[in-house]
This record gives C-alpha cells, structure tokens and sequence, in this order.
C-alpha cells in the first residue's frame, strides 16, 4: 500500500514516513500543495495523510478539492492542531475521510489508517465488472459467468488494484508499491508469474485477456 504524507513539518513527516515505512507501507513526502498536487498527477495513491494549513497554491481542503475534481477519490486523513467540534465538522465537510488532531497516538492513526484501506474506494462501489469477471471488494471474491473463482490474497489484491484503475497502464514497479509493499524482496518477475496465475483463473481460453501487457509499460484491465 502506498501512502502520501503531505505536512510541512520536516520532523513530523520524518517521523511519520519512518513509522508507516516500518509497518510494511510505501510512503511519499509532500512538503506543500504544489509538491503533493504533482506527486499524484504522476501516480494513484491508496491514502493520503493530509495536514490542513499546507503552504502553497492549495491548503488541506483546496487539495481535497483539486482531487474531487480530477475524479481522484483516495481517502483523506486530515491530520491538523485544529482540534475543535467545529473544526472537525469543517474538516470532514471539505472530503475529507477522517479527522486527526495534533498531538496524536501513533498506534491511533495506524489504526485509522487500517480502516480508511478496508473501505471501498469512494466513487468504486462494492465491485468491479469487467466482461464476465466480477470482482466484489466488500467480500474479496470473484466470480466469472456467475461461477465462483478461487484467487490467493495478493492474486485478488492484483486484479482487484488493476480493475479499480481500468484502462490505466500500470508498471511493474507501481504494482510491487502497491501489492507487495509489504515486502521489498519481491522482484518483476513475481508481478509476471501471478499475472500469468490471473490468466489461468479468469481468462477464457483462446479469447482476450482481462489483464493485457502493455509490452514496454505494464499491465492494464481492460
């Protein structure tokens, strides 16, 4: 899983970047709006943690904005000093998913954190279709014609991240970010073999491929 801090404050998104690192997560540091509005033009991120006075053309909830606008639906935890009822309601009023005050426990926002990543995307429902593949991320199974198809974790992790991003291209190194960052010794040519896995399961034989190779680029759902 992929995570973007964006906070100004060099220590505090040190100190974040160093602990999520060390729970398995990939994480990226925006240091203002410009900056955080540029990382994910570039790439999808699974969660952003985002403070609320953020310098640059856009603050916390201008961000969360920008994002809605561009059909970018990740979801926010808004990490700021603003620590009234009214500031909260505000906070969560602009988009954002949930609301953390300064000072906060860390075992708190990992715990925040894990329940942000078990809700369906915003704007993705309970499920993908994609020819006779159905993917439901509520019960994390698959079906194909209406018959069940039996995937491991990360095989439905893959096809469930490739169907939530149809037709965009995504590489090798982006889908290790996001399937095995938990794990820094898998390779490229693990995403190949459990691709080639995927096929077996969902593909019909001799007829087009749900997941396509992209040769050069990556893979993409189509």
């Amino acid at each position: 899983m992929k995570i973007l801090v964006v906070e100004d404050e060099t220590k505090i998104a040190n100190s974040l970047q160093r602990g999520l690192q060390s729970e398995g997560y990939v994480v990226d540091i925006a240091e203002d709006g410009d900056m955080a509005e540029t990382l994910t033009s570039a790439g999808a991120y699974d969660l952003v943690l985002l403070d609320w006075m953020i310098p640059g053309k856009n603050d916390g909830p201008g961000l969360i904005k920008l994002w809605h606008d561009q059909k970018q639906f990740m979801p926010i935890l808004m990490l700021t000093a603003r620590g009234t009822i009214g500031d909260r309601v505000h906070g969560l009023d602009q988009g954002a998913d949930d609301y953390l005050p300064k000072p906060f426990s860390f075992d708190e926002l990992l715990a925040r954190i894990r329940a942000l990543l078990r809700r369906p995307a915003a704007g993705a429902g309970t499920s993908y279709t994609i020819g006779d593949v159905i993917i439901n991320n509520i019960s994390k199974t698959v079906t194909k014609a209406g018959k069940p198809v039996h995937l491991t974790a990360k095989e439905f992790q893959l096809l469930e991240y490739l169907a939530a991003r149809r037709g965009e291209v995504l590489s090798k190194d982006q889908l290790l970010d996001h399937v095995w960052a938990d794990d820094s010794r898998v390779q490229h040519n693990t995403v190949e073999t459990f691709v080639a896995n995927l096929r077996k399961k969902i593909d019909k034989p001799g007829g087009e491929n749900v997941v396509k190779t992209v040769r050069g680029f990556g893979y993409t759902a189509v």
